[in-house]
Formats: structure tokens, C-alpha cells, sequence
């Protein structure tokens, strides 16, 4: 082909240049190295997609190329077909498969116009509000159109939501809606919040079978089995004409031989509805036939009602309560170990420190202790679920640094100082009665005075005998059966203000001091063998500590190691015989501080 020095048109003008430059190019490779012989990636905008569906948003809005208006409750709303059948396999079968695919306009039954309109929005967005006004629709609309997404996090919604005045109604709503995790979600919690559930009228609502099947299970979490019965009786009275005829069936799951003596004969026996049911005193005569038996006549007695409830625990945190900062203090902190921080609770009604904690049916009771400036005879009580104090029955003497336990469900108070010197007496408190009565007392004075349970026995371990004024190394052991204290096996050191704490049977005394001798030294006691042996010491000396075991751990909070308070929490684990500290402290350093374990409240 003949080309003259003059481009004929812009075209092969073009051209030309075009291969001139590639025979140029061609020339020159040889001279020029290629970078690499890898491919490169292809090109990516990961925006193109958003915005992409950004324009197909804004046309629908404006109504071009729209091919479908979906209708419900006389609403309708534009669409594309292929962006709706993208995203959801209900409207991708309806397109590709069925006679709707011709249609542009289609009406959907059973889907509220509100919730159509928000779940189109989504699949042009990704974006969903979920709220409390809404999820009722949205949960049932997503779930018809196959927008698993959106119906997951209506379900993660409503799971944050859970109180026990609306759990009920949320477990009824999953399972309506095939919602299983939620539902299984919604039982659990039930079950963990039997008490408070039951107080509330969703639970005068339930049917029968529901009420039924609610109280059957092994995994209520209650203090007692007399919440159970109150409940039931609760329950039918409400509509006493119809649910009378259903009392029977529900006592059949109400465990009467788990209740106390004496709370049988005194309401159970004497409660009405009871009286004229036949079937119903057979389960109450079975109960007291149970209280009859002795030991091991109790394990071959074998029914549904002599099984004990066995609860999934709750999640659990850690009550810090009043102490010495360097006075006597009101406030109470509270630390949750699964997020691993600490918050402030509502503060005691005084200033107190050198108090005894233990929690008794879900309640947190503190103890005597010190105001400041007297010794006080004083019990509180702390409700986590409502996160308030009130106060109960006092003791019968005045009591500081004494050592408080939990046995058969009953508070002893034992030892202490009460201002002017130390005590050997010791005192048992009843929730039941409400009232307290004095024990027998130990053979020696005990301020400063350690306690534990084991198999049935209380311990009192150390303290400083005021008469002496030593602090102690002597031991010695409670039966409440005989109402007797029996002197054990001495501790390897003295010790005035050890924490003692239980776990798996054996006692732990945790530092404590020797006159200005403060311990960093651990000891444990094992009653199989009635012998102390030494333990991995702390890694800080500490005297006046609070605690508490867990989840086959020790937990060691605050005290002071002779100079200064201490904020700082230590965790004892005796398979690897060896303390830890926990990542965060206390916001202030406390002494003489209770310290107990609670199931964490709803509200927290």
C-alpha cells in the first residue's frame, strides 16, 4: 500500500500513527527489560457497587425503569425486579419461576405496608432501623421474603431487649416466627429470672400448658422450691373458676418434698385450694413423709418432686462493699467478670467497714461492722434487681471484724469486737423467722476472726484473742447439729485478719498478720486429713482482704499491707498452684471490705 507524505484523512492519519508507534515500540524491546513476567491484578473499584446501587436507589425513587409495584395494605411500592430478585430467594423464585414474573403489580398479603416499605429501602441500601415500634412487623416480613440478615438482627434486637416483664411475650413471638436461636435464647432467660418473671402479669396470662411446661423443668433458677408453689397458687387464683380444675397438674411439678418442714405444715398444709383437692394432698403427704426419713433413706426415696433443680448459672460479678479508704466509706463497687470492669452500685444506707457479707436467696446481707464511730448490731440487705438497700433485723450484740457464713441456709455471725472487748459468742440468723438467737460460744475470743464451711461445718479460723492480745493460730469447728465448737488442727502461722475462703472442700487462710508482721503466706486445710499445708504465697502482703471462690478459683479483693489500702484484686488457681492479678483495679484501695458473688442482675 502507497502512502504519500500527506495524511489523506484523519482516519489513516490515525492509523499510521498508530503503527508507526507499534513497529517503534516492537524496535525498541529489546533494549528495554521487562519489569516482571507476573500478571498484575486485575482492576478494582470497590465502590463501583455501592454506587452502583446508590443510582439504581435514587431512580427507583424517581420512579425510572421501574418494571414492579409491590402493594400491601393499599401501599405500593416501586421496584426493579432484578435488584429485588438479587437479594432475595422469595422475590428470585417469584421472578424466574411463577406466573407473577409476567405482572407489574403485585399484591402481597400478610405483610404490614410499613415493614414492605423498610425492607425495600434495605435491599437497595443495606440499611435497616430496627426499633421497639417496628420489629413486631419487620421480624415476620423479613422472615416471608427470605432477608435472613434483617430477621437475624430483628432477633439480635429483641435478645438485648429481654426484661422479665417482656420475656414471655418475646418467647411466644420466636417461636410463632420459627425464630430458634431467639427462642432458646428467651428459655434460658426464663429460667434464669424465674423469680422476678413470675411477679409480673405476662406470667398470669400463661395457659395451663404453658405454666406447665415452665415450671417443670430442672433448670429453674429459684432461692427455694417455695417460689414455685407461690407462683402456682398465684396463678390460679387469678381465674380461680377456671384454673382451678388445672391445680393438680401444675403441683405434680412443684418439688413439696424440697420445701422446709415447717413451711409445709404451716402454709402448704393449711392453704385452701390444697385442702380440697384430692390429688393434691397425696403430693403433700408425700413431702412429709420424705421429711421422716433419715440419710440414706432420702437418697433410695426417688420421685420426679425429691430431684433438686439444677439451674444453668447465671452470668456472675463481683460486690465490693464498704471498707476503710482510710474511713469507714458507703460506697460499693461492682466488677463483671465476663467484661472484665468495674462500676458503681447504689451506696449503703451508712458508712460502713469490718462488716460480714454472704448472700442468702439471691440477697446480699451485710453484717455489723463499723460506722465511723460506733460498733453496730446492723444488717442490711441488698436487692441487685432493683439495686437498693433496706435493712432487716438486727443482732443480738454489737459486732466489728467479725466472721460471717452461710449454713443451711441460715447466717451465722460469729465473734468480733464490740468496742470494748473481744467476743467468743456467737449468733444464728434465720430469713425465714427473720429473727436472730444465740449459739453456743467458742472456747476463744476472736476479733478479726476468719470463718468457711465445709461438709456442714463452720470454721473459725485465727483472729486476735483481746485477752492476751495475740493473734491466733488456733482453729476451731462448728456442728450445728450438736450446737458445738471442737478445736482442730493449728494453723503453721499466726494469723489476725486472714480471708478464708472454700474451694473443693478445702480451706484457704490468706494472709493476714503476726502483730506489724503483715503475710503474703497462703495455707490450706484439708478435713479428710485434718492437716494445714502451705500454698504458693501472694504477690502482695495483705491483711483485712475480702474473699470469695468461683468457678474453682480464689478471689482475693483489697485490703492493706500495712501501710497503704490496696485496690487491687489477686486470683488463686490451685491446679497450677499460682496468683494472678486481675487486669483492673478498684477505683479506690479498701480494707476490711465485704466481698460476694452474685448472679448479675438484668438491669446491669
Amino acid at each position: 500500500m502507497e502512502v504519500s507524505g500527506e495524511c489523506g484523512d484523519r482516519g489513516s492519519c490515525l492509523l499510521l500513527r498508530y503503527a508507526s508507534q507499534n513497529s517503534l515500540d516492537e524496535s525498541s524491546q529489546k533494549h528495554i527489560p521487562r519489569a516482571s513476567s507476573r500478571e498484575k491484578p486485575p482492576y478494582r473499584n470497590h465502590h463501583h457497587t455501592h454506587r452502583a446501587f446508590d443510582v439504581m436507589n435514587a431512580m427507583r425513587k424517581q420512579n425510572l425503569l421501574c418494571d414492579v409495584r409491590l402493594v400491601a395494605e393499599s401501599v405500593e411500592v416501586p421496584a426493579h425486579k432484578m435488584v429485588l430478585a438479587a437479594c432475595s430467594p422469595y422475590f428470585h423464585a417469584m421472578f424466574t419461576s411463577f406466573e407473577e414474573s409476567k405482572r407489574d403489580r403485585i399484591v402481597l398479603q400478610s405483610i404490614d405496608s410499613q415493614a414492605l416499605q423498610l425492607l425495600v429501602d434495605y435491599v437497595y441500601t443495606s440499611e435497616v432501623h430496627v426499633t421497639e415500634d417496628n420489629v413486631q412487623v419487620l421480624l415476620p416480613a423479613a422472615n416471608l421474603l427470605q432477608l435472613t440478615d434483617v430477621r437475624d438482627a430483628c432477633c439480635d434486637f429483641l435478645q438485648a431487649q429481654l426484661h422479665p416483664t417482656n420475656c414471655l411475650g418475646i418467647r411466644a413471638f420466636a417461636d410463632l416466627h420459627g425464630c430458634l436461636e431467639l427462642l432458646s435464647t428467651s428459655e434460658t432467660y426464663i429460667e434464669q429470672h424465674f423469680p422476678e418473671v413470675v411477679e409480673c402479669e405476662e406470667f398470669l396470662t400463661l395457659s395451663h400448658h404453658q405454666v406447665s411446661k415452665l415450671i417443670c423443668s430442672d433448670r429453674l433458677t429459684v432461692p427455694s422450691e417455695e417460689k414455685v408453689f407461690e407462683c402456682v397458687i398465684s396463678w390460679v387464683n387469678h381465674d380461680l373458676e377456671t384454673r382451678q380444675s388445672h391445680l393438680a397438674e401444675l403441683m405434680e411439678h412443684v418439688r413439696l418434698p424440697l420445701l422446709p418442714q415447717d413451711y409445709l405444715v404451716q402454709r402448704v398444709e393449711e392453704e385452701p385450694l390444697l385442702k380440697a383437692n384430692l390429688q393434691c394432698k397425696d403430693y403433700l403427704i408425700e413431702a412429709l413423709k420424705y421429711h421422716l426419713l433419715k440419710g440414706d433413706q432420702k437418697v433410695l426415696f426417688k420421685t420426679p418432686r425429691t430431684k433438686p433443680r439444677q439451674p444453668v448459672g447465671l452470668p456472675k460479678v463481683l460486690l465490693v462493699v464498704g471498707g476503710q479508704a482510710p474511713k469507714a466509706i458507703r460506697s460499693v463497687e461492682c466488677y463483671d467478670l465476663s467484661s472484665e470492669t468495674w462500676s458503681n452500685v447504689a451506696e449503703m444506707p451508712g458508712r460502713r467497714c469490718r462488716a460480714g457479707l454472704v448472700v442468702v436467696g439471691g440477697k446480699v446481707y451485710a453484717v455489723g461492722g463499723f460506722n465511723g464511730s460506733l460498733r453496730v448490731r446492723t444488717v442490711d440487705v441488698y436487692d441487685a434487681a432493683v439495686d437498693q438497700w433496706t435493712s432487716c433485723a438486727g443482732m443480738e450484740a454489737r459486732r466489728s471484724t467479725l466472721g460471717v457464713a452461710v449454713l443451711n441456709g441460715c447466717i451465722y455471725a460469729v465473734g468480733g469486737f464490740d468496742g470494748s472487748t473481744g467476743l467468743n459468742s456467737a449468733e444464728m440468723f434465720d430469713p425465714r423467722t427473720q429473727e436472730w438467737r444465740m449459739i453456743a460460744s467458742m472456747s476463744t475470743r476472736r476479733s478479726s476472726v476468719g470463718v468457711g464451711v465445709v461438709n456442714n461445718l463452720l470454721y473459725a479460723v485465727g483472729g486476735y484473742d483481746g485477752a492476751s492480745r495475740q493473734c491466733l493460730s488456733s482453729v476451731e469447728c462448728y456442728c450445728p447439729e450438736t450446737d458445738t465448737w471442737t478445736p482442730v488442727s493449728e494453723m503453721s502461722a499466726r494469723r489476725s485478719g486472714a480471708g478464708v475462703g472454700v474451694l473443693d472442700g478445702i480451706l484457704y487462710a490468706v494472709g493476714g498478720h503476726d502483730g506489724p508482721l503483715v503475710r503474703k503466706s497462703v495455707e490450706a486445710y484439708n478435713p479428710e486429713t485434718r492437716e494445714w499445708s502451705p500454698v504458693a504465697d501472694m504477690t502482695l502482703c495483705r491483711r483485712n482482704a475480702g474473699v470469695v471462690a468461683l468457678n474453682g478459683l480464689l478471689y482475693v479483693v483489697g485490703g492493706d499491707d500495712g501501710s497503704c489500702n490496696l485496690a487491687s484484686v489477686e486470683v488463686y488457681n490451685p491446679k497450677t498452684d499460682s496468683w494472678s492479678m486481675l487486669s483492673s483495679s478498684m477505683s479506690i484501695g479498701r480494707s476490711y471490705a465485704g466481698v460476694a458473688i452474685i448472679d448479675k442482675p438484668a438491669t446491669m
